[in-house]
């Protein structure tokens, strides 16, 4: 059995998780792009409490491959927007105090 499962569901804020949540099982999140809008991607640990966490939160259950690809989807859009915003002039490392570093790849657990 895998140790986690991956979901698509929106945060709605406060409340959307709590501490107890937390505690039953592993939770961590990601900014996905489904090549429409931003997503909520979730990696859950694989246990009755999380799917049925994820299933509470009227979430879509994807593959670790599918959860990855939205994620780089996302990824890809930040550096795209990150290399096209020059200032004439500016070095480098003028760019990188402006903007911060350039951002690199994430990986879902």
């Amino acid at each position: 059995m895998a140790h986690f499962m991956y979901g698509v569901a929106k945060n709605t804020g406060k409340g959307f998780f709590t501490a107890e949540d937390r505690r039953k099982f592993f939770l961590r999140g990601y900014t996905g792009h489904d090549g429409t809008d931003y997503v909520d991607v979730w990696a859950i640990g694989n246990n009755v409490d999380g799917a049925t966490w994820l299933a509470d939160r009227a979430g879509t259950e994807k593959t670790k491959s599918e959860a990855q690809t939205l994620v780089t989807a996302a990824v890809t859009l930040a550096q795209t927007a990150w290399d096209d915003n020059n200032v004439d002039g500016e070095s480098d490392a003028e760019k990188e105090a402006r903007l911060g570093a350039r951002p690199g790849a994430v990986s879902v657990v």
